[in-house]
């Protein structure tokens, strides 16, 4: 239990992110929806969480196409907002 703390914890830390219009979706999709993750979900945010800021950016806004990789998780954050 302590370990799912921890690691939602370290997970709200890590969306944020410093640029706003990407902190604007990430924290709209945190106070939403973190909670509500199954351990099978997990890997897919910390996974997208690798990437550059301004792409993650692009996929959401639909600037660029989603790489399969990630086309759940950046669906979830969609329509979380």
């Amino acid at each position: 239990m302590q370990a799912d703390v921890e690691r939602l914890n370290r997970l709200r830390w890590r969306c944020r992110r410093g640029l706003l219009e990407l902190d604007l979706w990430l924290e709209r999709f945190v106070q939403g929806e973190l909670n509500r993750f199954s351990a099978e979900e997990f890997p897919l945010l910390e996974s997208l969480l690798e990437e550059a800021d301004a792409d993650i950016l692009d996929w959401l806004e639909g600037r660029q196409a989603v790489p399969e990789r990630h086309g759940k998780i950046i669906e979830r954050v969609r329509l979380s907002v």
